[in-house]
């Protein structure tokens, strides 16, 4: 896809931590460029996906941006960016998260002690801001340093002038144990999409184990909620055992759920886990998931694949939800590690196939009755993601009669977006929530490596419920896609109702995907559709490497919005 440089209208309201882009000026500060002989960084490689020491030497005195995840070695924070002032001689080291998707890292350059500085547009990475000279012609957005701290930037209708820039080039290893077949490329890191498949294959082990009475299988399925099923049981166990082992505070709700006949039915459990913020601890981002399953209408359903046609209900529910359940474990597992300013949460949903009753009832009364004094500044939702890009040409089985896409493109030559959603929003044709719309480009484009592919879907016409067939197809069908949703589908309506908190989510495939809701729903189901091996599309790859991929985008784009969520939150901007 061609490369859609958006301009600073839609996102006057972010960079970064969420500051606003403004001003393109070429007000020069100081008297000329660096050497670039004169500034010696350190390592010439860096390692992708993990903070590291990173070593900035000057022969000259001289300013150094670094546009990167930084931790502080006092407080322990994550800081968006930083810049070094150096006197000729002098070395300073950072600990720096180099982008865990992208090939290359920069470092600007400018005189000592210098405030402005020009930076990217939100939806083009540091590379391409760089290889096409706009450096040199100080365009794009810009900041102006506001303190000697790390991280103190606000936007700036200056650029302050061209800037030089050095590079260093991002590699990524893979862990000893995988090849590329089974997702090695993407199994390091802070958080890593091998690690992701793990959890999702130990969950939706089907291997028969006729010790455990509750379903007889190895891995955790048959997760009906509101059945006082012991699978179900034993699997919010399991969930509990994990965020503890994680070293976090875990809060089991136990609630009940009144049916049209007002009886009081015991309803399932929400499982959070806590870390608690040292600096604001009643402020809570909330990153969250649905663990139950869709329950079988009929005590046989039958496979779809073998019958042709479709029931509803699943034992296993790879897709839905045990992706997104694999995906909070991922992040809770890494960001527990991590020493932030506001309180993080991580929460197990039940009763969403029922109809989002765990999440509701969670911001409904754990927050609002009990915990009055809390405001959740942001909550990211996983609920169906994994089956989207970089995989594609549907499943060995599929139905019939929608073979043929409404534009006439065959489905074996399909390709599904990523969605980013985003709310709440009240306009198709408007976008309501500009900064977290801007935050999540600016984290697309360059540390998750989508630049070419993530796409904006939003102006005359545009509506979220037909965006598959209509305005999706008119924009060249992008791989990625983000968008605000006015007709929020899952937990993240909660937040957005409930609360008035400003929610990003991630899925893939719904309606279209063969096995949604059906006994087919197993994680055998999901690599074969992501397997591209046989395609003349796109790269090709096993359906186990496609899907790593895909969970290692996920999971590292929702840490990176913790990381700066927890620096600066995005409040709604309805109130």
């Amino acid at each position: 896809m061609v490369r859609q440089r958006h301009g600073q209208a839609l996102l006057l309201v972010l960079l970064m931590c969420c500051a606003p882009l403004s001003g393109c000026f070429g007000e020069d500060e100081g008297n000329g460029l660096i050497d670039l002989d004169n500034v010696m960084l350190a390592p010439a490689v860096l390692d992708g996906g993990v903070f590291q020491p990173f070593t900035v030497t000057a022969k000259e005195d001289m300013s150094v941006f670094l546009p990167y995840l930084i931790q502080d070695r006092d407080s322990g924070y994550v800081f968006n960016s930083t810049v070094l002032d150096l006197r000729a001689g002098e070395s300073k080291q950072v600990s720096l998260l180099a982008p865990p998707r992208a090939g290359m890292a920069v470092a600007l350059l400018g005189e000592y002690g210098r405030d402005h500085w020009p930076i990217r547009d939100a939806n083009e990475s540091w590379a391409s801001w760089y290889s096409d000279g706009d450096h040199l012609k100080a365009s794009g957005g810009a900041v102006l340093r506001t303190g000697n701290g790390t991280g103190l930037f606000n936007a700036s209708s200056t650029t302050g002038g061209p800037v030089n820039v050095a590079t260093v080039m991002v590699s990524r290893p893979m862990a000893p144990a995988f090849g590329e077949a089974d997702g090695g490329r993407h199994s390091t890191g802070v958080v890593n999409g091998r690690t992701t498949y793990n959890y999702l294959a130990h969950l939706t082990d089907e291997t028969p184990n006729l010790l455990d009475t509750s379903d007889f299988a190895v891995g955790y399925l048959q997760r009906w909620a509101g059945q006082a099923n012991a699978a179900y049981e034993a699997g919010a166990v399991y969930l509990m055992g994990a965020l503890e082992s994680f070293g976090l505070e875990v809060v089991v709700q136990r609630y009940s759920f009144v049916d049209v006949f007002e009886n009081q039915n015991p309803e399932a459990y929400n499982i959070c886990g806590f870390r608690y913020g040292t600096e604001v601890p009643n402020e809570w981002m909330v990153f969250g998931a649905h663990f139950d399953i869709a329950p079988p209408a009929n005590l046989i359903a039958d496979d779809p694949h073998v019958t042709g046609q479709r029931t509803y209900g699943t034992r296993v529910g790879a897709y839905d939800n045990t992706a997104g359940t694999s995906m909070v474990l991922t992040v809770a597992e890494a960001m527990a590690n991590f020493q932030t300013r506001r309180t993080m949460v991580f929460c197990f949903w039940s009763g969403e196939e029922g109809g989002k009753r765990g999440s509701d009832y969670w911001t409904d009364y754990f927050v609002k009755e009990d915990n009055p004094d809390v405001l959740v500044t942001n909550y990211v939702n996983l609920d169906m993601a994994g089956v989207n890009w970089p995989g594609g040409g549907g499943a060995p089985h599929g139905d019939p009669a929608t073979a043929i896409d409404p534009d006439g493109y065959p489905k074996d030559e399909e390709v599904w977006p990523l969605r980013v959603y985003i709310g709440p929003s009240l306009d198709h044709d408007l976008i309501n929530q500009p900064e977290m719309v801007g935050l999540a480009l600016w984290i697309g484009a360059d540390a998750i490596g989508v630049e070419e592919q993530q796409s904006i879907l939003v102006g005359e016409g545009f509506d979220p419920a037909t965006w598959k067939v209509d305005d999706w197809l008119e924009r060249g069908r992008p791989e990625i896609i983000v968008y605000e949703d006015t007709t929020a589908r899952s937990d993240h309506d909660s937040f957005q109702r409930n609360l008035g908190t400003v929610t990003m989510g991630f899925g893939g495939l719904v309606d279209g995907y063969w096995c949604y809701h059906q006994t087919c729903d197993t994680l055998d189901e999901m690599e074969a559709w992501m397997d591209t091996t046989d395609k003349d599309y796109g790269e090709a790859q096993s359906g186990v490497s496609n899907l790593v991929d895909s969970l290692d985008m996920i999971v590292w784009w929702a840490s990176y919005s913790f990381f700066h969520l927890d620096e600066k939150p995005v409040l709604n901007a309805y109130l």
